[in-house]
């Protein structure tokens, strides 16, 4: 279970503030979780999340002392950009990958909670249409939908799945799902600590792409 384990994200302080740092090497393992979603379909999502990740992680290096936290990039950003905030930057960055954090999020939960099609057991598309609809569809024009539509026929049965999230090991599916359901107590937590600060500091934008 390399794929997660190995990458546990760091608990939160009680103040929720998130080290720009340790939140930087925790995530920039999470675009392989889209290779076990096995088809290309979902290269772009990978490559949007990638692209997220070194846009922070340009404003991080710049100054890492000045951006410790995710909270001061948004708050010093605000300060230099002016109305152009927050549609710019690494806050802008930061606003569309916690949306894709939120979609594997809201995926992984989904399987462990054992959601399933009636009809189709062990395929995984109703998991990733529900974690698509609550994280991200709101966003996307509909080009964009279609292509996500798209991906959701490509993705791969549960057990296929399971299997990549283990590093292709043999390992029993509630083995394998213990596991996923302690990477996401520290992950969940740290999303919905991001979307807070949006929240509380107004960031959130809802233009469509």
């Amino acid at each position: 279970m390399a794929l997660f384990l190995d990458q546990q994200f760091a608990p939160l302080p009680d103040t929720n503030e998130i080290a720009t740092k340790t939140f930087l090497e925790s995530v920039s393992h999470l675009p392989h979780f889209f290779d076990c979603l096995g088809s290309k379909v979902f290269a772009p999502i990978k490559a949007d999340i990638n692209g997220n990740i070194t846009k922070i992680k340009a404003v991080y290096d710049s100054d890492p002392v000045k951006y410790e936290t995710l909270q001061q990039i948004l708050l010093i950003e605000k300060s230099i950009y002016g109305s152009e905030w927050p549609k710019v930057g690494a806050t802008l960055a930061l606003m569309w990958l916690k949306r894709g954090l939120r979609f594997i999020q809201i995926l992984l939960q989904s399987l462990v909670d054992d959601e399933r099609d009636e009809d189709n057991p062990d395929l995984i598309r109703i998991n990733i249409t529900k974690a698509y609809e609550q994280a991200l569809k709101r966003y996307h024009g509909w080009i964009v939908q279609k292509v996500f539509k798209a991906a959701q026929y490509a993705a791969p049965c549960r057990s296929d799945f399971l299997k990549a999230l283990s590093k292709d090991q043999e390992v029993a599916e509630e083995e394998c799902l213990t596991k996923v359901r302690q990477f996401l107590i520290n992950f969940t937590a740290t999303v919905d600590a991001v979307y807070e600060m949006y929240s509380v500091m107004n960031a959130e934008l809802d233009y469509l792409v």
